[in-house]
């Protein structure tokens, strides 16, 4: 038995050998997620000017790969429940992985549009097998200091995208950046030889290998309620961040004259790098609190804090305020996502658990496909501070859906 010790980190090293291995899986899967991902709205007005490319035509683009990221969560949750964790977050990554080399290739819109709709795929079913993965193989008291140590893991990528955007755009172009891309499928060799199955979903199909939870049955009795609200919770928030973040570096790099602040690659490089040390200490300071005053109080707070913080740098065109308003911004308006694989986790039997968390993340993401058109159109329009405020509002109405969802910490999963 492991002896319980004191300090920060007490719960990391009171874990069993198997528990920290599943959060390194999730952790290095969600990072690498994200490092694909981010690399898209990163050079994405390098990408426009070289192919002559709309701005809503780019929106667009990153639009088509949320769809597809609703989509990729909705089928790799079923596999992951039906299959297991392991092998749908080893699909997800190599999927998503192969398919940001390959935008590289691109040649115009056509080329861009497939590539990132294949992406999105890979990209929705990580998580939904990775939060499974972790959510099993932590105990209660411990669930929402892991997801949130798991979910910290995309400031991690998104911080590394930007520094190899500092790195590589100016110098070689951004089909090179895309490139750089496809190393994170070389993840998928350790998790194959290190990563186990959670006992939990070993011992359910050990004891009832007929049983398999139907899609269905997340929306059978006391269930219903509880999908739709927080499916609808997760849409607004989505919305939110993808609107937000999908332009934010744009919204750096642009020129004046284009609704831009006009900072250099480099400028806006850094400014991204610094924000995501605020959404890291976000992410885990979340999982902290949570664990210890709930889920509800927790979630609900960190909601209103960041549509107040957005809608004061929606409108800062001083660069060193952006500077100093960023992390902070960053903290809340993202840090809530640790939360959300600890709820859907607690809320959800062991059948249909990877199901239920890919089906209210990714219709919720599904919902937030539309953010990146509606923040490009509003700012064509009437100017990117209107636009973000579009994503403060999203947060206020996700705090809002708060009032249907229980408080679900410490409840020990079946």
């Amino acid at each position: 038995m492991l002896t319980p010790r004191a300090g920060f980190f007490a719960w990391w090293h009171d874990a069993s050998p198997r528990a920290r291995r599943a959060l390194a899986a999730g952790f290095g899967g969600w990072m690498l997620d994200a490092f694909d991902v981010q690399l898209f709205a990163l050079i994405l007005s390098a990408v426009l000017a070289d192919l002559h490319i709309p701005r809503q035509t780019g929106g667009l683009l990153a639009s088509a790969t949320l769809v597809a990221a609703a989509a990729g969560g909705l089928f790799f949750g079923f596999v992951a429940d039906r299959y297991g964790r392991r092998p749908a977050l080893i699909a997800s990554v190599l999927l998503y992985s192969v398919f940001t080399g390959a935008c590289g290739l691109a040649g115009g819109v056509t080329g861009l549009l497939i590539f990132r709709i294949l992406l999105g795929l890979g990209m929705g079913g990580e998580w939904a097998s990775g939060a499974a993965l972790v959510s099993e193989t932590w105990p209660a008291e411990h669930r929402g200091k892991a997801l949130g140590f798991m979910q910290s893991a995309w400031a991690v990528g998104y911080a590394l995208a930007a520094l190899v955007t500092l790195v590589m755009l100016d110098r070689w172009g951004w089909r090179a950046v895309f490139f750089v891309g496809v190393l994170p499928a070389l993840f998928i060799v350790w998790v194959q030889q290190r990563v186990e199955e959670p006992e939990i979903w070993q011992a359910r199909r050990a004891t009832a290998p007929a049983a398999r939870g139907r899609f269905i049955d997340i929306f059978h009795g006391r269930l219903l309620p509880l999908t739709v609200a927080v499916t609808l919770m997760n849409a607004c928030t989505l919305f939110a961040w993808w609107g937000f973040n999908t332009w934010v570096p744009a919204y750096l790099r642009l020129p004046v004259a284009q609704g831009g602040i006009g900072l250099s690659t480099q400028a806006m490089s850094i400014l991204i790098m610094v924000n995501q040390v605020g959404m890291w200490f976000g992410y885990v300071t979340f999982g902290y609190i949570s664990d210890a005053l709930g889920r509800k109080k927790t979630y609900v707070a960190y909601l209103l804090t960041a549509a107040a913080l957005l809608s004061l740098y929606a409108t800062t065109k001083q660069p060193l305020l952006l500077l100093a308003l960023g992390p902070f911004v960053a903290f809340f308006a993202t840090g809530y996502y640790s939360g959300f694989g600890a709820v859907t986790a607690e809320i959800y039997p062991t059948d249909v658990r990877a199901t239920a968390q890919g089906f209210t993340y990714n219709i919720g993401r599904l919902a937030s496909a539309f953010a990146p058109f509606t923040v490009a159109s509003l700012a064509d329009s009437h100017g990117f501070g209107v636009a973000f405020l579009i994503s403060a509002l999203a947060f206020v109405l996700a705090a809002v859906f708060w009032i249907w969802i229980p408080e679900t910490k410490g409840r020990k999963l079946d």
